[in-house]
């Protein structure tokens, strides 16, 4: 099942100037970045609107970005964006356009032959599209006919059930509450979202522990922490406006801990490019005091370990433990200090991957601190064990009452924008009694009690049951998910496909007998309905809700916003004898009045949001009230699993444990280039990064073009083709490659226990030299 293969001119390149050792000598930041932005403001083709757009960026009186969803400081300053962020502005608000003329010149089978960057670097869709099987060519149609189309594939479905209401973190609050509303009027609880592909095991865990399933912290809990651990995640690509949360940290003296299979730049040193005297001098500053690499799934046994090293210093008399907290505010304590002190240090280390000492090290810094946040991201959340680990982290908070104080809790870093606002809207497939009860009681309207179907569940039903009709808000669905090939030719039996969006992406390639092409409004731009310019709001990962409004001119006169398409939708789906849907369209404070009388902790919604920098939602575990079934914060005394994947592979020749991941120049899907600066590599995307021990061991040679082949339990043999090898620090035995060009290798089945996400982090691969490739 070969992946199509890339540019020959971009493998070329590769060749020629690809190094063969990742390596990055300079700081995150610094003069690397400022030149970044101004490429991509000038690739915009409009760098002086885009400038000044940036000024605007997560400003009180601006737009939120549209890229990953850290925190706004509460007095921020001038300057309120990074580099990805300039990236994800530039990307969206580039001069570029798609006109009717670009699909009558190119048939959808030559534009399914280009990768991620080509297609979304043509720049913004400006009018709907209709996808034509005889002439394999979309074609344009009216915005009248288009709405027609979807309805009436709608309505003629058996069931609403083979509905799929899909939605990206993209998606503002608004339009994420009106499209649940849409779908759940209809009949269906089908509303899978890329929260199942990235932190469902947080939710899930969180709320397990917690009873929340959201972070605790807030961004000023950060001034006030002795120690931050940081687990599985690279926030110098991936939330680089956290590098300057964590400097100051620094700087005043807290302990940073990181823990990463792979050497990250951003982990490691930051130049501030806001700090003109350090750009001047070529400054930096440290960002981790301490650095530890475990192997792929191996944080559950560190975590563990770093536990076992706090009980045995309580077992000499020593007291590291907070005993009132575990007394008062804790559940199953017991249970769980039976089930460390029973696991063996040997088991410990040979699934961590680090040494008793590493632990012991980790343990001595945690013993330490009087106040520690602990951070993670898909690092921790896309293995198979990943709820465990999850569980394991607020295992290791609670030790130390490290919840409910200034400087203290758990911080699941989010990625996309409004990821968590969606799911605070009602986007879940699994909804509460309580939020279909307040459906009910403010629409007067029986709500579907069926849970609906997950991300991979909307696969395997499109699979295995064709003639669905999946309705896209926003996102490249056939991209995020795992085994491509699977999830492509399930959307190709869909009856309908129809995707609501600004760029073109592959999944609007992917057609079901029917498909459309609805394009929208972006953030950046000026949304007036009716003659009033709309505020929309997002929900950012420390549960801060603020206004945002767009001030580009939009990239087409008479574009809809998201609100307008998905309004008029539910005009003809459902009619308007439940929801005036013009008046929502035509004014977004009533659609704000209506998620104050549905959502709680959204009473008098408009007057709190145009405050600057917006509202706290509040977390009951900030306040130590656990809403769980015990009233208290519970421990796990979930066993280790058997063995990972590291350990499995170990024990067979010439095998490695894979993860996917991001390059510099990425954002989720959207491709912005072909170069990933803080790992050494220059255009191209098609490499593997490998231990240099593993390099010999395989009989490889580094700058040798190989093929990743994986396998499963369902006999299908997984390949992608024509990966270039290179030698970096990573544990031996682990390797990582860019996905969406590895998500071929990840089945569908293997998915996170009790979250479902894909398990992106742990993909058994052997590799196989590539003879095409000299």
């Amino acid at each position: 099942m070969a992946s199509p293969n890339p540019d020959t001119s971009v493998r070329k390149k590769a060749v020629e100037h690809d190094p063969a050792v990742g390596e990055y000598h300079n700081p995150a930041g610094g003069w690397g970045a400022l030149k970044a932005v101004s490429q991509h403001l000038l690739h915009s083709r409009s760098p002086a609107a885009n400038a000044r757009a940036l000024l605007k960026l997560n400003q009180p009186d601006g737009f939120d970005c549209p890229g990953c969803a850290w925190g706004d400081p509460e007095h921020g300053s001038s300057f309120e964006f990074c580099e990805n962020g300039v990236k994800a502005v530039t990307w969206e608000a580039t001069a570029k356009r798609v006109k009717r003329d670009f699909f009558a010149r190119h048939s959808v089978t030559e534009l399914k032959t280009w990768d991620d960057y080509r297609l979304e670097d043509q720049g913004r869709l400006i009018e709907p599209m209709v996808y034509n099987a005889e002439t394999d060519h979309f074609e344009p149609i009216g915005w009248e006919a288009a709405l027609d189309l979807v309805a009436a594939e709608l309505k003629a479905l058996p069931t609403p059930d083979d509905a799929i209401f899909y939605t990206s973190g993209k998606a503002c609050n608004e339009s994420a509450y009106v499209f649940q509303l849409l779908a759940r009027l209809y009949g269906t609880n089908n509303l899978p979202d890329c929260s199942n592909m990235c932190h469902e095991a947080s939710g899930v865990a969180l709320g397990e522990a917690l009873g929340t399933g959201k972070g605790s912290v807030r961004l000023e809990d950060f001034e006030h922490a002795e120690a931050i651990f940081v687990f599985g995640q690279n926030p110098g690509t991936n939330h680089p406006r956290m590098l300057g949360t964590l400097r100051e940290a620094a700087e005043r003296g807290a302990t940073i801990a990181s823990f990463n299979p792979l050497r990250e730049r951003g982990l490691e040193k930051f130049a501030d490019p806001q700090k003109p005297l350090e750009m001047l001098h070529n400054g930096s500053h440290r960002i981790s005091s301490h650095y530890f690499c475990p192997k792929l799934g191996g944080d559950m046994a560190a975590v563990r370990g770093i536990a076992k090293a706090l009980f045995e210093r309580e077992a000499t008399g020593e007291t590291v433990l907070d005993h009132a907290f575990l007394s008062e505010h804790t559940a199953h304590f017991e249970a769980y200090k039976a089930r460390v002190e029973a696991t063996p240090w040997a088991a410990l280390e040979a699934q961590s991957g680090l040494l008793r000492r590493e632990m012991e090290e980790a343990a001595e810094l945690y013993a330490r601190s009087n106040a520690t946040i602990i951070c993670w991201a898909m690092g921790i959340t896309q293995h198979v064990h990943s709820v465990a680990t999850v569980r394991e982290i607020v295992n290791l908070l609670m030790l130390r009452g490290n919840l409910g104080r200034p400087g203290t809790g758990t911080s699941p870093v989010r990625g996309h924008s409004n990821v968590q606002g969606d799911r605070t809207m009602g986007i879940f497939e699994k909804p509460s009694d309580e939020l279909l009860d307040a459906l009910e009681a403010r629409y007067k309207t029986p709500m579907p009690r069926e849970h609906g179907v997950d991300s991979v569940a909307a696969v395997v039903a499109m699979r295995d049951r064709p003639g669905k009709v999946f309705v896209g808000l926003a996102g490249n669905f056939t991209r995020a998910i795992s085994d491509s090939q699977v999830a492509e030719a399930a959307m190709a039996s869909c009856r309908l496909t129809a995707f609501i969006g600004t760029k073109l992406n592959r999944s609007h390639l992917v057609t079901g007998r029917k498909a459309l092409i609805l394009p929208c409004l972006g953030r950046s731009e000026i949304d007036k309905t009716g003659g009033k310019t709309q505020l929309i709001t997002v929900e950012d990962s420390m549960s801060m809700v603020h206004g945002s409004a767009g001030i580009n001119r939009p990239a087409s006169p008479g574009l809809p916003s998201e609100v307008e398409i998905l309004t008029r939708l539910g005009e003809r789906l459902v009619g308007s004898e439940a929801v005036e849907w013009a008046a929502m369209r035509a004014d977004y404070d009533v659609i704000r009045d209506h998620v104050a009388e549905v959502i709680p902790g959204f009473d008098d919604f408009n007057a709190r949001v145009r405050v600057p920098r917006g509202f706290w939602l509040g977390n009951p575990t900030a306040e130590r009230h656990f809403p769980t079934a015990s009233g208290k914060a519970e421990f796990s005394d979930a066993p280790l699993p058997e063995r990972i994947m590291h350990q499995q592979m170990a024990e067979r020749e010439g095998w490695l444990t894979l993860q996917t991941l991001r390059s510099h120049d990425q954002y989720n899907t959207t491709v912005y280039g072909y170069n990933d600066r803080y790992r050494g590599i220059e255009n191209g995307r098609q490499v593997v990064f490998l231990n240099p021990t593993d390099i010999e061991r395989l009989g490889v040679s580094v700058g040798q073009w190989v093929d990743l082949v994986g396998e499963s339990e369902d006999g299908i043999i997984r390949r992608v083709e024509g990966f270039k090898v290179v030698a970096y620090d990573t544990p031996a035995g682990c390797a990582a490659a860019y996905y969406p060009e590895t998500n071929p290798l990840v089945p569908l089945s293997h998915k996170g226990e009790g979250s479902h996400t894909p398990a992106y982090k742990s993909i058994a691969i052997r590799l196989e030299p590539n003879a095409r490739i000299a």
